[in-house]
C-alpha cells in the first residue's frame, strides 16, 4: 500500500502561480503512471495531468495545457504540479494518485491509490 499526501493549496488570485507536491510513502516508490486529477463542486472527478514512470511521457487536459506543468522526483517519491496562469475555472480540489502500471491516457479506474486532496480556490 502506498500513502500520499498533497500539499501546496491555497487561495490565489487569477493569473496567479501555485505549485502542489504530492509526497508517496509506505511501499517502495516502484508505482508507474502518476496522476493529478481535480472535482469541482457537482462536477466529475477529471484528469488534470499525467507522468510515466520515467517522465517521458505526460498528458494534459486540454483545459490546462500551456499552463500546468507535471514532473516527478522518483529519488524524492514526489510528484508536482506546476500551476500557471490560473484561472477561476481550475477551482477544485486537487487529488494525486498512483497506479501500479497503465498509461497516462486512461481515465481514474487505473489509479490504485489516492490522496487525500488539496483545495486550490483561484478568485477572479
Amino acid at each position: 500500500q502506498v500513502q500520499l499526501v498533497e500539499s501546496g493549496g491555497g487561495l490565489v488570485q487569477a493569473g496567479g502561480s501555485l505549485r502542489l507536491s504530492c509526497a508517496a510513502s509506505g511501499r517502495t516508490f516502484s508505482f508507474g503512471v502518476m496522476g493529478w486529477f481535480r472535482q469541482a463542486p457537482g462536477k466529475e472527478r477529471e484528469i488534470v495531468a499525467a507522468i510515466s514512470w520515467s517522465g517521458s511521457s505526460t498528458n494534459y487536459a486540454d483545459s490546462v495545457k500551456g499552463r500546468f506543468t507535471i514532473s516527478r522526483d522518483n529519488a524524492k517519491n514526489a510528484v508536482y504540479l506546476q500551476m500557471n496562469s490560473l484561472k477561476f475555472t481550475d477551482t477544485a480540489v486537487y487529488y494525486c494518485a498512483a497506479a501500479k502500471g497503465g498509461s497516462v491516457y486512461y481515465g481514474p479506474a487505473q489509479y490504485d491509490s489516492w490522496g487525500q486532496g488539496t483545495q486550490v480556490t483561484v478568485s477572479s
